[in-house]
Parts: C-alpha cells; sequence; structure tokens
C-alpha cells in the first residue's frame, strides 16, 4: 500500500508527493512507463477542456478541468525531473522571473512602464522580429498562428499599416474562385486572419460558435425530419 493521507484539502506540494509516489517503484506501472510523446496528447485535450469550461461558464468544472492540467504540468515536470535535467522548482523560478522582468514597473523604483513585446525581446538579447515568429508555436491552430505573425509583424513598424482588410480580402477571395488552389485559399484565409485582426475580432471563436450554431440547427432539422416520419406511420 501506498502511504499518502486523505484530507480536506490539498495544496500543490500535495500534487507533486502523489505523483512521485505514482511514478516511483511500487507505485503505478502505467504511470511509471509515460513519457513526453505517450500523454502529449492528453495536455493538449486537457487545456481544451478547461477552455471550454471557461466558455461556458461553469466554476466547478472548470475548477475539475484545471486540476486535470495541472497534473499535466507536474507530470511532465517530474518526467525531466526524474531525467535529470531540470526540476518543477526550475519552472516555478523561471515563471515568476519572467513575470517579474515583464512587469519592472511595478517591481522596480523609478521605472516607466514599457511595451511588453519591447521588453520580451530586449530580455531575450536583442531577438529579431523574425526570430520571434518563428517561436510562434507551429501547434496553434492555423488562424491563430496567422493573427500572433501579423501582430509582431506590425508591431515591428517595417510593414505600411493595411489600408483596406475587406478589400484584400475579396481580392484573395475572387483570386481563389478564379483559380482554387492550396496556395490560394492559403492567401485568403490569412486575409481573413486580418480582416478579423483590424475589427479585434477572434477567428477560431468565431468559427466554434458557427460550429454550435450548425449543430443546433441540424438538430432541428433532424428533429423535424424524425416527427415527419412518425406522423406518416
Amino acid at each position: 500500500m501506498l502511504d499518502f493521507p486523505r484530507k480536506a484539502q490539498y495544496d500543490f506540494a500535495d500534487v507533486v508527493r502523489l505523483v512521485r509516489l505514482l511514478r516511483a517503484p511500487g507505485g503505478c506501472d502505467w504511470d511509471r512507463a509515460q513519457t513526453h510523446s505517450s500523454i502529449r496528447r492528453n495536455f493538449i485535450e486537457e487545456t481544451l477542456e478547461a477552455c471550454e469550461a471557461m466558455d461556458r461558464d461553469e466554476p466547478d468544472h472548470l475548477a475539475e478541468e484545471l486540476g486535470d492540467v495541472l497534473l499535466q504540468v507536474v507530470f511532465h515536470g517530474l518526467i525531466e525531473e526524474d531525467a535529470g535535467r531540470f526540476t518543477l522548482t526550475d519552472v516555478c523560478t523561471g515563471v515568476c522571473r519572467k513575470l517579474l522582468d515583464r512587469h519592472p514597473h511595478l517591481f522596480q523604483p523609478q521605472c516607466e512602464k514599457q511595451d511588453w513585446e519591447d521588453l520580451k525581446r530586449a530580455q531575450r538579447g536583442g531577438q529579431t522580429v523574425t526570430q520571434a515568429m518563428e517561436g510562434v508555436s507551429k501547434t496553434l491552430p492555423g488562424l491563430w498562428r496567422a493573427d500572433k505573425l501579423q501582430s509582431k509583424a506590425a508591431h515591428s513598424g517595417l510593414l505600411p499599416a493595411p489600408t483596406d482588410p475587406a478589400g484584400d480580402l475579396n481580392a484573395s477571395v475572387t483570386a481563389l474562385l478564379q483559380s482554387p488552389e492550396e496556395a490560394a485559399l492559403g492567401e485568403t484565409l490569412w486575409q481573413l486572419a486580418r480582416l478579423c485582426r483590424a475589427h479585434d475580432m477572434d477567428p477560431e471563436r468565431a468559427l466554434a460558435r458557427r460550429c454550435e450554431q450548425f449543430i443546433r440547427d441540424f438538430s432541428r432539422l433532424e428533429e423535424a425530419e424524425a416527427a415527419t416520419h412518425a406522423a406518416q406511420k
């Protein structure tokens, strides 16, 4: 039997200790066998489920899902700790230092508030905008990634300010209809992301809501079809 107390409340240290017990010899064979790769999908799914709980404004569900995300963070951290590459303390230290460095006007005397992107670039050793773009995760949904890349490019001041994103989108749609190829589709989606940025809209959220509307509309259609069949019997 594993020695772990039952109590009314637990904290972060308890989560770490419990996962360590499960991964230790004499613990759970499955937990001990996992790697970053084997549970990578779990991390993504738990994060998305937490986001869904936020969208639905379900606090109890969100608390549960955030716990699942926290478990993933601890699990991956302990995999690295067991490998001797870094510890969970290193993770906590890194994020605390980052927050302190990104808010110098709050934690350092006589320091004026600075632009977030300028601060990040300075703290990364004068990183170029191109390097910052290359650091944007390729696993992001495509429209979100396009939005982040466009934001970083716009912040650089190297590109002219967009004058007619709606017109550019219309032109790209026309080109796509005339030549329905992947490159033309990519340009249309890129211009769509630009239009969304211009109007401060989240394209992924808008599409997600449209998907939910489609489900509701189809459900009514299916119910009406079923009712028609039932009436004809």
